[in-house]
């Protein structure tokens, strides 16, 4: 954002506004910690706030302060839409297409709203009027923080605020272990511990709530672990029959993916679910090094992200799915082999 965005911004934030902000469709750490942080600083400076998610998240996220508040558009559809008709403003987190945000794009394209995007994703798309987007950055609450300080009110993070990005920020980076992880996430991540917030709580609150039935479910996903060692690639599948029969919920297969790229060798893990409702299967994709996974899910997979973190999805059977992204690897053996070597 220059400097000129940024003046006009701080301009039309000088006055109250009805502001509604969205994370994108079954939000994650990083879409929760991120509008719910933004939400808290909106009011702090006199705006009208609510956080509109288009669905539930998992139960792992709902300890977040104020986390209650959030109306979820699929259960709230009426009066969801209402507010976002009457919006001033409507700031966008954590994605870069209205498409992103399921059945609520079709009203929310529709309003004479002033957009707002914060967004680390590739490629964003230009409905926003208002845009800061950043690829570099590790996480959207990371941008956030950044965002408090260039309109000059980083001192008003309080202890809610720096928990919200702090989850934000300790999730999208892996618990900081993500190559997005930079020297400035750890200078912020720590002037939010500074605030006097329980940087362990947070930890375990995320990461310390296994339901048996997740661990069994885990342990079903890592019995279907599938190593193409000439293609330094890892994949797992989960069925709808599989779900079921371990109770699957919102959440349960977080970081299921990660398992795989933790292999010595792999560069490139996969992770095909069966959705529970329609007949697509989803994909979580994640890499090291300089092998591309947006670009790869881009071509392939109706789908995109980070260079190292993206999803897609496929509206082909789980068996053709995969037999689909078995065929297209040998067209990305020598980038393959170059990411691992380097």
């Amino acid at each position: 954002m220059d400097k000129n965005q940024l003046k006009a911004l701080k301009n039309l934030l000088a006055s109250p506004k009805k502001v509604v902000i969205i994370p994108h469709k079954n939000p994650d750490g990083d879409a929760i910690g991120s509008t719910l942080g933004l939400s808290m600083y909106l009011e702090k400076l006199g705006h009208s706030c609510t956080v509109i998610a288009p669905n539930d998240y998992p139960q792992f996220l709902k300890w977040i302060p104020q986390q209650e508040r959030i109306l979820k558009f699929d259960h709230a559809a009426e009066q969801s839409t209402e507010l976002i008709k009457v919006a001033d403003i409507i700031c966008t987190l954590d994605f870069n297409h209205l498409s992103r945000i399921g059945a609520m794009e079709k009203v929310v394209a529709d309003v004479d709203a002033t957009f707002v995007m914060i967004d680390h994703h590739q490629q964003p798309a230009d409905y926003a009027d208002f845009m800061y987007s950043d690829t570099t950055m590790s996480s959207t609450c990371e941008m956030v923080y950044h965002f408090m300080d260039m309109l000059g009110d980083v001192d008003l993070v309080d202890k809610d605020i720096a928990t919200c990005l702090y989850t934000g920020i300790m999730t999208d980076t892996g618990s900081f272990k993500f190559a997005s992880t930079t020297g400035t996430t750890h200078r912020v991540a720590a002037a939010l511990l500074d605030t006097g917030i329980d940087g362990f709580k947070i930890h375990s609150n995320i990461l310390d709530t296994n339901s048996t039935n997740r661990m069994k479910l885990l342990g079903c996903a890592l019995n279907n672990l599938v190593v193409l060692e000439e293609y330094k690639t890892a994949f797992i599948s989960l069925s709808r029959e599989e779900l079921n029969d371990n109770h699957f919920k919102k959440g349960d297969t977080e970081g299921f993916v990660n398992y795989g790229l933790s292999l010595e060798g792999i560069v490139f893990a996969v992770i095909f679910i069966q959705d529970l409702q329609e007949d697509f299967i989803k994909l979580s994709l994640r890499s090291k090094g300089s092998f591309s996974v947006n670009q790869f899910a881009r071509e392939h997979f109706k789908g995109g992200g980070h260079d190292n973190a993206a999803g897609g999805r496929s509206d082909d059977t789980m068996e053709a799915t995969i037999e689909r992204f078995k065929s297209v690897l040998p067209n990305y053996k020598n980038e393959l082999q170059e990411a691992y070597e380097n």
